[in-house]
């Protein structure tokens, strides 16, 4: 009986150590495909910016002097009397990558179709890129978005310290809505 305890100390020891190491194995691993997915998404975003600013107009002019922006580089909308939208963003803060963003959307109405889009959301302020920053921030039913289509410039201004812009990618819908968007931020750590 006493050999058996003998026994039992190292081989729970041993497989403490084998399952420890396989657990941080796994965080490294998804750390790491994280990692990878947070670059690609800056990659899209950085791509996004430059589709954003060949439309010409003033909007070269707002990346370089908004206090802070959102890029989405892809935002999926599809709808069948419900509708709703999902996105990943990337936020920025005097041109430098601060954290990530996620949108979310949900509408009800008379709607049908889908479509792929680009949306950017500038912060006129500070105080307005901070209140993002803080999460929960939510578009209001009365925000509306300066569509641009492919080679069409349009002026663009804030408006309550925040300027939203979208760009369609693909799919056929009636409008592009952003009031009901919400989004939760994260720090890039």
């Amino acid at each position: 009986m006493k050999a058996m305890k003998s026994f039992y100390k190292p081989a729970i020891a041993l497989m403490l150590v084998m399952f420890t190491t396989n657990l941080i194995a796994q965080t490294d691993d998804d750390a790491n495909e994280d990692m990878q997915d947070r670059k690609e998404l800056v990659s899209d975003a950085q791509k996004a910016k430059t589709k954003f600013i060949a439309n010409k107009g003033n909007i070269a002019e707002l990346f370089t002097n908004a206090k802070g922006y959102v890029i989405f580089p892809n935002v999926g909308k599809g709808a069948y009397v419900v509708g709703g939208a999902a996105g990943n963003g990337v936020v920025y803060e005097n041109g430098e990558v601060i954290g990530l963003a996620k949108l979310r959307q949900v509408d009800v109405g008379l709607q049908i179709g889908g479509q792929a889009f680009r949306q950017v959301i500038f912060f006129q302020t500070k105080s307005e890129l901070e209140r993002f920053k803080k999460g929960n921030f939510e578009l209001s039913g009365n925000a509306s978005a300066v569509v641009l289509e492919e080679g069409k410039a349009k002026s663009i201004e804030f408006r309550d310290g925040i300027a939203v812009v979208t760009m369609p990618k693909a799919g056929a819908m009636i409008e592009i809505s952003v009031g009901g968007q919400k989004f939760e931020y994260e720090d890039w750590e």
